[in-house]
């Protein structure tokens, strides 16, 4: 038996919590990962895995094995990265999960340079709004906007943009600009139910802050709903720069209440604890910092 490649699938086991999405990771069968399993147990002479209601766990010994063979899995991943030459670009697969609408607009136009740079490389892009635990998802490095994330990951903050209350033309034609932040009470509001931005919007100048009340009919637990609600007329939303940079570069939207501020939004790359970031996540970190987002 391969020992290296058993405790690479060993790891991706404990990881991922089941034989199947090891296997799918791995590119293998799920019985070829279950024998592999079975052989490393029978020869160290100790049960590594036991099976719960909620997915497969290592037992006390397998806990200490993984500590002590995880990171000599990431190590021969760097050592084979670097024996096939970096002049070459990477190769292997990098999973990334990123909200939708940033996604969109600032990864997918522009990631054609970084893999023509790495033309070995397969890029999952998983676009999605959700939360997404990086674990379960096989993930090796989850972007997200907002507040500092879940302590339990190793967050890296990339670059904080501007939020802004934007409407359309149309939309402030109909119903009025809004002079003070009091004013949003007559007008009616577009809501991102994923992050902040819910009833109450928190403004401040200078040293005065000023929570105002709104009224919703429309909340959308997608960027891309609150996006086209906008552009629709349907009324005022808070976005950041990132989420509407084209439509505010052409005056499709127009921001409101520009002497106001609203709290920044941060970008964070999060890579799973307890695991070493692989030279791919690396990479596509340092090259996602290159473009200059914030």
């Amino acid at each position: 038996m391969d020992r290296l490649h058993a405790m690479e699938l060993f790891v991706r086991v404990v990881e991922t919590g089941s034989f199947s999405a090891a296997a799918a990771a791995a590119r293998i069968g799920q019985p070829a990962v279950s024998k592999t399993i079975a052989n490393l147990e029978g020869e160290l002479g100790v049960r590594l895995l036991v099976r719960t209601t909620r997915g497969l766990h290592p037992t006390e010994a397998g806990q200490i094995y993984y500590e002590r063979v995880q990171h000599v899995v990431r190590d021969a991943d760097e050592a084979r990265q670097l024996a096939r030459g970096l002049g070459q670009g990477l190769d292997g697969r990098l999973r990334v999960c990123a909200p939708v609408t940033f996604a969109r607009l600032h990864i997918v136009p522009r990631v054609g340079d970084f893999l023509h740079a790495n033309p070995r490389l397969q890029l999952d892009l998983v676009m999605d709004d959700r939360a997404i635990d990086p674990v379960s998802e096989n993930i090796d490095v989850a972007l997200r906007l907002g507040d500092m994330p879940d302590s339990s990951l190793i967050a890296r903050r990339l670059a904080t943009a501007r939020r802004l209350v934007v409407a359309t033309p149309a939309y402030l034609a109909r119903m009025g600009q809004p002079q003070v932040p009091l004013d949003l009470m007559a007008h009616e509001a577009v809501v991102y139910a994923q992050t902040v931005g819910g009833e109450r919007w928190t403004f401040s100048r200078g040293g005065e802050t000023v929570e105002a009340p709104v009224r919703h009919r429309l909340a959308c637990s997608a960027a891309e709903g609150v996006r086209e609600a906008v552009l629709a007329d349907l009324g005022l939303a808070i976005v950041s720069e990132w989420m509407m940079a084209p439509e505010i570069a052409s005056g499709a939207v127009v921001p409101v209440l520009v002497d106001w501020a609203l709290p920044g939004i941060d970008l964070w790359a999060l890579f799973p604890a307890g695991r070493l970031p692989t030279a791919r996540a690396r990479s596509f970190v340092r090259w996602l910092e290159e473009l200059g987002l914030g």
